[in-house]
């Protein structure tokens, strides 16, 4: 369910909500490394393995690459923000059918 900002837009609380609005997922680390994720595929990444796509818990399924070189584990970013950039990675899409079916059952 979506939250309400002071002047009244919706802010988006989970990865479904983010691309139906159309927002690219921005995963940001401590390191300040970020990346750009296609919202749609993100979704569908985290749809078909039945994870959580609240954008709080989804947080705890990335980790820094860089980081994990630099320190020999696997780092998890400190924060999602959802932005209006071009995506740097680019997931496989739902078909036309699924994401009918799911945008129908989210309206209804």
């Amino acid at each position: 369910m979506a939250r309400y900002s002071k002047d009244g837009l919706k802010i988006a609380t989970n990865l479904f909500e983010a691309a139906a609005w159309h927002y690219t997922v921005k995963v940001i680390c401590r390191c300040e490394h970020s990346a750009t994720f296609d919202p749609h595929g993100l979704w569908y990444h985290f749809h078909r393995l039945g994870w959580d796509d609240d954008l709080k818990r989804a947080c705890k399924c990335f980790w820094c690459r860089p980081c994990a070189h630099r320190f020999g584990r696997r780092v998890r970013p400190i924060r999602i923000e959802l932005v209006r950039e071009p995506p740097q990675i680019s997931l496989p899409l739902p078909t036309d059918r699924e994401w009918k079916r799911i945008v129908s059952r989210w309206r209804g």
